[in-house]
């Protein structure tokens, strides 16, 4: 497509909507396209390079505000942005309460010019955030005005028109990898059998779960596990691991940048959530020829090929899940078939090539002319 200048506005923490939106916008930059990050703070995974640039968002805090009016700051700050730097359209992730800010800066530069909006939904927006009563109308709202929305899995898109009502067009594109960056390193590879799980510690990843699948694997393999990122399970996931004496077989690395290196240093990932809409760490994982055990939820069956390319269990389930680990780290030939099986299914289904194309399609549709 032409070149076009783009506004991002993600949250910019190591969750996957951040992430995603990120790199997203890094794989913009090298097809051509001028991105203008727009937050409160720069993204974990953002990189300088040539056409990135970054927009900080200022809240000034006054005695009347109880709550810092976030929302308003970045309406204003888009327009600042889109006009000075003649963005032609804004693309926003997770949709509170970033489209609202986008309605109202396509509002605001209404006047003047078309500023067209689109929103990529990526979960607990929908799924928690966006189904409290305190945020359903808003959000309901946000979604319908935005001039196109996209899902990152199609049980995203069904959750949120069953949930919402909304009848509207909704276009499924599925998180993406960089085969080139996350790729298997087999001379990295740990000697001793190594489990990782990487997330923001939330309760809804189910981290003390990890804790509970070494132990029993411990049963039967001599296996370690670490613990990459942080938040608040992690101080009950460490206290779980002394309780269950095998706190020296599990390494807690806090939040880390260098995933494409660390990942590939273990042979299976740990992704026992109770809701994933696609399971971007599954996704990194399968790139770097590490096999996945992740539970049958959301839209990670859309991701993982049951026996194939990694294993779904029930949420909470210990026990199948660590039979499944058991079976992947007792049978050498097995973990080497699905990790290969694994490797050639994000390169060829989730590559950047297949999918920053659909993105760029979402983006001429909405800057035609009306």
């Amino acid at each position: 497509m032409s070149y076009v200048r783009i506004g991002i506005t993600c949250y910019p923490t190591y969750g996957g909507s951040g992430i995603v939106a990120t790199e997203l916008g890094l794989e913009l930059s090298l097809r051509g396209h001028e991105v203008h990050f727009i937050s409160y703070a720069n993204p974990v995974r953002l990189e300088g390079r040539e056409r990135i640039f970054y927009h900080e968002v200022e809240v000034t805090t006054y005695p009347l505000f109880q709550y810092p009016p976030y929302t308003l700051a970045l309406a204003s700050r888009m327009v600042d942005v889109a006009e000075h730097h003649e963005l032609d359209l804004l693309h926003v992730h997770y949709a509170i309460p970033h489209s609202v800010s986008a309605y109202l800066a396509r509002n605001m530069m209404r006047a003047k010019r078309r500023l067209p909006f689109v929103t990529t939904l990526h979960g607990t927006d929908i799924t928690l955030v966006g189904t409290d009563p305190s945020y359903f109308p808003i959000t309901k709202f946000s979604i319908e005005e935005s001039d196109a929305v996209t899902a990152i899995s199609q049980d995203l898109k069904e959750q949120t028109q069953r949930v919402f009502g909304i009848a509207r067009p909704i276009d499924v594109i599925n998180n993406f990898i960089c085969p080139g960056t996350y790729q298997p390193h087999p001379e990295w590879r740990e000697v001793r059998p190594t489990l990782i799980h990487i997330s923001n510690f939330r309760p809804v990843k189910r981290v003390l779960d990890c804790v509970r699948i070494l132990a029993r694997v411990r049963q039967s393999v001599d296996a370690d596990l670490w613990m990459v990122g942080d938040g608040p399970e992690r101080m009950p996931a460490e206290r779980l691991a002394r309780d269950l004496g095998i706190e020296a077989n599990v390494r807690f690395w806090g939040k880390q940048d260098q995933i494409p290196k660390l990942m590939p240093r273990a042979h299976v990932l740990l992704m026992p959530s109770e809701m994933e809409s696609f399971g971007l760490a599954a996704l990194e994982a399968m790139s770097c020829g590490v096999v996945p055990v992740a539970t049958r939820v959301g839209g990670v069956p859309e991701l993982i090929d049951h026996e194939k390319t990694g294993f779904l269990g029930a949420v909470g389930d210990i026990e199948s899940q660590a039979g499944y680990v058991i079976r992947l780290l007792q049978e050498p030939a097995l973990l080497a078939t699905m990790a290969a099986a694994a490797r050639r299914a994000a390169e060829t289904r989730f590559n950047t090539n297949e999918v920053i194309p659909q993105y760029e399609a979402i983006y001429e549709r909405v800057l035609a002319p009306q």
